[in-house]
């Protein structure tokens, strides 16, 4: 993206922000000049960190400000959002990224080869915490007036099988939640969308390519997906949106969104 930064004055959230997609949000974000909150469990100088990302939002010419948070526990969430009530008075931007992979992933077989627990991280945590974190935030969007958005970070796997019955509800759950907040958001002037990434280059994925031999050489990368979401957040069109299904490639392609390469995102093979 070009120009002047877009984002001077605006106040975002990114849940789940110490690596993968939520990092990549937090970063082009903080390229437009946000005001970042950066959440996650794990703190410190360590690589996968809130502390790291925020330290790359300021490179990146933003103000990151971490907070702790565990998403499981609705007091954490609603804390962070106080603090943000305190520290800003509004919010501008809600990404919802957090997600629990299961340990080990629930890749393969059947439904009842998977612990009970499967469930509660892929539903509990990429489900559940986004409802909750949306409705703690609902009031620092208000305040902020018309322009808001939520932008609910989905899959491919809300529309096709794509590792387990038990993802597969989550992201679906997702969408429909996505599509019926934009409904009740709309008198408010504020946008809610599910996005749809591809094949993302996360660290996680880096790590389980590697040990596989696997080309993600069409993969989109994380701050493609991250200035994805910013150009949806500034998009003169962003009402009209509000409610869909925006596809990172398609979004991509429409508005010259381009990653850290110069390169537009690649399309998802396995699109339905």
């Amino acid at each position: 993206m070009s120009g002047s930064p877009s984002l001077v004055g605006k106040v975002a959230v990114v849940t789940g922000s110490s690596r993968g997609i939520g990092r990549g949000a937090a970063i082009a974000l903080g390229e437009q000049g946000a005001t970042v909150y950066v959440t996650g469990r794990t703190t410190g100088d360590g690589e996968l960190s809130i502390d790291t990302t925020v330290r790359m939002v300021e490179e990146a010419g933003g103000k990151g400000i971490a907070v702790q948070v565990d998403h499981g526990v609705d007091a954490e969430i609603a804390a962070l959002f106080e603090q943000v009530r305190a520290e800003q008075g509004k919010l501008d931007i809600l990404v919802n990224n957090v997600y629990k992979i299961p340990d080990p992933p629930a890749w393969g077989g059947g439904f009842w080869d998977h612990p009970i627990q499967v469930w509660d991280d892929q539903v509990g945590i990429g489900l559940r915490a986004h409802y909750v974190a949306s409705w703690y935030a609902a009031p620092l969007l208000f305040a902020a007036g018309p322009g808001g958005f939520i932008c609910n970070v989905s899959s491919p796997g809300g529309q096709s099988y794509h590792f387990s019955s038990s993802y597969g509800a989550g992201k679906a759950g997702l969408d429909r939640l996505s599509k019926d907040m934009a409904v009740e958001l709309e008198p408010k002037g504020i946008a809610c969308v599910s996005l749809y990434p591809g094949s993302v280059a996360t660290e996680f994925i880096k790590e389980w390519s590697a040990k596989r031999g696997t080309d993600l050489s069409q993969s989109q990368t994380t701050l493609l997906v991250g200035r994805t979401i910013v150009a949806l957040a500034t998009a003169p069109d962003l009402m009209a949106r509000s409610g869909s299904i925006q596809w990172v490639e398609d979004v991509s392609a429409e508005l010259d969104v381009r990653d850290e390469f110069g390169n537009l995102a690649p399309k998802y093979a396995k699109r339905a």
